[in-house]
């Protein structure tokens, strides 16, 4: 079999590797959200976190020679931007909203100041598991070749979907971001989980970023990211707070954002730059068929800002 034989097989196995690699910092962002969302508190700062992230993930994989050390820093990083931020939005009359805003300029900024000295020299990539080994097309390996974290990305999805809903841990996060009095009443002290919350949320999100800078395009410069981290709160209330739901909507946003490239593989030469923006169209479809004024967002944290 050749790769002529494919025809036009082409372009759904473009967009099969191109949805598994574009998604990966969609899960790890929306799943980060989801957890922060479900304490009751809303962080736009997540593109910033992303951003650094990937800078930091990159920096640390550049001068120790480890790409896991460098998600490990990210990590770190990430959870340090979250801390920060619920930190700020713990004193009275903090917008959240505001302060994420501010904390997503600042993260970025950061980023860019740091990672100068690491725009050129090479960082050790992560690895990946080539499950189309077994094909000789070059198209099928490479759609096949599946990144370890969009494995773990997929492990953390069910994971946390269960832990909301069977252990005392996601009963605790559900309670606070649903009823702040609810939680004091039970003897739960809700700026402490937020704190937590938003901590695990922002290491989650600086995953993704590493993802980018250590894999997929896998290099760092200030373009890296191309608004993630925003567009992940909107597939979030998408996906109803639900992990399951993040995980689908990630591989939705990913596959249509793998269009544009698909259809260029397959020798479209005109039109397919306009494909590029799919995700970005996809984005304000879903919202404004989910939105309605006249009833509230299903299963929307009752804490959150914008549910009130």
């Amino acid at each position: 079999m050749t790769m002529s034989d494919i025809g036009l097989w082409s372009v759904p196995l473009a967009m099969l590797g191109g949805a598994i690699r574009v998604s990966t910092p969609f899960i790890f962002v929306s799943l980060g959200e989801a957890i922060t969302e479900r304490s009751g508190r809303i962080n736009l700062g997540l593109e910033g976190t992303l951003v650094f992230g990937a800078m930091a993930a990159y920096a640390v994989a550049v001068e120790t020679g480890s790409a896991w050390t460098g998600v490990v820093a990210a990590m770190l990083a990430g959870a340090g931007f979250g801390l920060l931020h619920a930190w700020i939005c713990s004193f009275p009359k903090v917008n959240d909203i505001a302060v994420g805003i501010a904390l997503m300029l600042f993260g970025i900024g950061l980023a860019f100041f740091f990672g100068k000295p690491y725009i050129q020299p090479a960082a050790p990539r992560l690895p990946a598991i080539p499950f189309g080994a077994w094909s000789d097309l070059p198209q099928i390996q490479a759609a096949l070749s599946i990144n370890v974290l969009f494995l773990a990305g997929i492990a953390l999805a069910v994971a946390l979907w269960w832990c909301f809903k069977n252990t005392r841990a996601g009963l605790i996060v559900r309670v606070v971001g649903d009823s702040a009095e609810a939680a004091r009443a039970m003897g739960l002290n809700p700026t402490t989980v937020r704190l937590i919350a938003t901590a695990v949320g922002g290491a989650f999100a600086a995953v993704g970023g590493a993802y980018l800078s250590l894999y997929y395009p896998g290099s760092w410069n200030e373009r890296l990211s191309s608004g993630q981290g925003l567009m992940a709160v909107a597939l979030v209330i998408f996906a109803r707070w639900n992990p399951l739901g993040c995980l689908a909507a990630a591989l939705l946003f990913g596959a249509a954002g793998a269009l544009g490239p698909a259809l260029q593989s397959a020798g479209v030469t005109q039109g397919y730059y306009l494909f590029y923006a799919a995700p970005y169209v996809l984005t304000l479809a879903i919202m404004i068929a989910t939105s309605s004024p006249g009833r509230a967002l299903a299963g929307a944290p009752g804490e959150l800002s914008i549910t009130r």
